[in-house]
């Protein structure tokens, strides 16, 4: 994959991306967005959802966890757009841009690091879905992660963390 912080997507086996309409339905399914608590005119916003599948949410807020750093284009990632449609690369690129710079704008505002870090998956699982819109992911040309074995009792993941 070319996102910084996603190695591997395996989205066929366990989501299809073209069932949502909109990203927003996607980070609902995943549960990352926040609980709502209306009366009348108040609109209070609680804590995430949880709804969906923990795992492949977990590994979201773990792949977040890459765009603490400033955007780059660094070697390992080079290889991995390698072959990728240029459409690909550019929402790659644009999601490099906005979620490196969304981490220093929230963590300016001096928000928990965990929280902000929720906030960044939250956006890139909308990168993703882009992805996933302009580019089926059975068509994208992948290649297995290099470490050995496979999924556990039969679990699938749509990503696995990439090592940066």
């Amino acid at each position: 994959m070319t996102l910084r912080g996603i190695d591997f997507v395996a989205a066929a086996t366990l989501v299809n991306l073209t069932r949502f309409a909109h990203p927003r339905e996607l980070m609902s399914f995943l549960g990352l967005v926040p609980s709502e608590y209306t009366s009348g005119d108040a609109r209070h916003l609680g804590k995430i959802t949880k709804a969906g599948n923990g795992h492949v949410r977990r590994i979201l807020i773990e792949a977040a966890w890459n765009y603490r750093f400033a955007a780059r284009m660094s070697v390992v990632i080079q290889k991995r757009q390698e072959g990728q449609p240029k459409v690909v690369r550019d929402i790659a690129w644009r999601a490099q841009l906005r979620l490196a710079q969304r981490y220093r704008r929230l963590s300016a505002r001096h928000l928990h690091h965990n929280k902000v870090c929720v906030a960044i998956a939250r956006e890139l699982a909308g990168f993703i879905w882009d992805i996933g819109r302009h580019v089926p992911i059975h068509d994208m040309p992948m290649k297995a992660p290099k470490t050995g074995g496979g999924n556990h009792k039969g679990c699938h993941a749509i990503a696995a963390p990439a090592t940066l």
